[in-house]
């Protein structure tokens, strides 16, 4: 058999290609048909991250910037044929360690051209998806930064935001990435208090969709919550 016939004989064996099911895929999540955990009382739990990935289009530059540059070790490749949909291409997807079992993956789609939808971009909304790594003093996030710089790398300026302080810079493929440190621990008040914002939030939201409108800003969302603290202190 024609070694073309093997390689579209091996992308079609999968049950992927069915379109049924793809449904983990392309079906629209409602929220209204999900049951809560308090129904069966399953306590799922998690160990942490093991892994994020993205597409790339600069296999070269991937593996430079962060095996030789950032010096995270190169630890897994799997290469394949496509599978799963019709024109999936052949592709290989590779893992640099990240840390503490984490690692930072991406796939190379061979024969593709990065789609325009995929190319970066100054804004919030792109730099809103972003992988950010953890040291644990400010001597250590002070020396990622001044190492970087010196390695020829643009780092911005040390930010701190609530609890974290970090450093930002990009990748060769233009991925917003940052290191951070903790700056504190998170105690159970910051979780009550997240509680409380995010059922204003959601409050607010619902009320301005039912309106037509949108939510115009935090005050806003403040407001609302220090209603919710209100009632809770006067129920004490």
């Amino acid at each position: 058999m024609p070694h073309d016939a093997l390689h579209e004989e091996a992308r079609s064996d999968s049950s992927y290609m069915s379109e049924d099911k793809r449904g983990y895929r392309t079906r629209e999540v409602d929220i209204s048909m999900l049951k809560p955990a308090s129904d069966d009382g399953v306590q799922l739990r998690l160990k942490g991250v093991d892994h994020s990935a993205r597409p790339t289009w600069k296999l070269r530059e991937t593996v430079t910037f962060y095996r030789d540059v950032l010096g995270l070790p190169l630890i897994h490749t799997i290469s394949a044929r496509g599978w799963g949909h019709p024109g999936h291409p052949d592709f290989l997807h590779f893992f640099f360690d990240a840390g503490n079992g984490a690692t930072i993956a991406f796939f190379y789609y061979i024969g593709t051209d990065r789609p325009e939808k995929y190319m970066p971009e100054d804004s919030y909304f792109y730099s809103a998806s972003h992988t950010a790594w953890s040291v644990d003093t400010a001597e250590e996030l002070a020396q990622w930064k001044e190492t970087l710089e010196g390695r020829g790398l643009t780092v911005s300026k040390f930010t701190k935001h609530e609890g974290l302080e970090s450093i930002y810079f990009r990748d060769p493929n233009g991925y917003p990435l940052e290191v951070t440190r903790r700056l504190r621990d998170v105690e159970v008040i910051d979780a009550e208090d997240a509680a409380l914002t995010i059922q204003a939030a959601i409050e607010i939201e619902d009320a301005a969709f039912a309106a037509g409108e949108k939510m115009r800003d935090i005050d806003t969302v403040w407001r609302r919550k220090a209603k919710l603290v209100e009632a809770r202190v006067g129920d004490l």
